[in-house]
């Protein structure tokens, strides 16, 4: 079952059912794997597939026994340069949302986010997912509910002592490439939200999500 092809299908899945099928999908199948069966997958489900005999459409199998890896945490970043990256490994560690932060410091403001969803849906594909996960609309940093919140904290870093005080809480929060600023890093402390330490070396934003979603996960 591991080398069978995996492929999203954006459909109410259900045994029995088709579904017109794009050309891009008919090429990947028919060309790039030489078969003409897979597995679909959508909302924590997954059933086996074939191509229809003229290529025109998927016909929905059996649904399988895979249970899905995805988890519940929701990540919030600022965007950065390497936002499809940052958006790839998050969402092969079973991140359930992302939510686009503009912080003081963000200057990647030109983010192509259709673009950003097909890397979304491709890693999904790849790691095994049953699931895609929600990728919201940018917010500003002003209308952030910052009380229920893991913030990773690049103070330590610098020498400042960062309590492990994290709880079962299911947002993270993740900085852009300048860090944050000293009046966002006021309003984390004065709202309460759960510092969390990344270690005593400045990580790249990319990397300091995935440290971050690794601790919390492993709480």
């Amino acid at each position: 079952m591991q080398n069978i092809p995996r492929i999203f299908l954006n459909q109410s899945l259900e045994s029995g059912k088709s579904f017109p099928v794009d050309k891009e999908v008919v090429h990947y199948l028919r060309r790039v794997m030489r078969r003409n069966n897979c597995l679909v997958f959508n909302s924590g489900a997954e059933y086996s597939a074939k191509l229809s005999d003229d290529n025109k459409y998927i016909i929905i199998g059996d649904k399988t026994d895979h249970i899905d890896p995805s988890n519940d945490l929701t990540l919030y970043f600022a965007p950065i340069k390497k936002t499809d990256e940052l958006l790839n490994m998050a969402t092969q560690m079973g991140v359930g949302a992302f939510q686009p932060v503009i912080t003081q410091r963000t200057v990647a403001n030109h983010i192509n986010w259709g673009r950003m969803e097909k890397i979304i849906i491709e890693a999904s594909e790849q790691s095994n997912r049953n699931s895609v996960p929600q990728l919201l609309s940018p917010i500003k940093f002003e209308d952030l509910d910052l009380s229920e919140m893991i913030v990773a904290d690049e103070r330590a870093a610098h020498g400042k002592d960062i309590a492990d005080n994290r709880k079962k809480y299911s947002k993270i929060l993740i900085g852009p490439e300048g860090g944050f600023s000293d009046v966002e890093f006021e309003k984390f402390d004065k709202a309460g939200a759960c510092g969390l330490s990344l270690g005593k070396t400045v990580l790249r934003a990319e990397t300091a999500a995935v440290v971050a979603i690794t601790k919390v996960l492993n709480k």
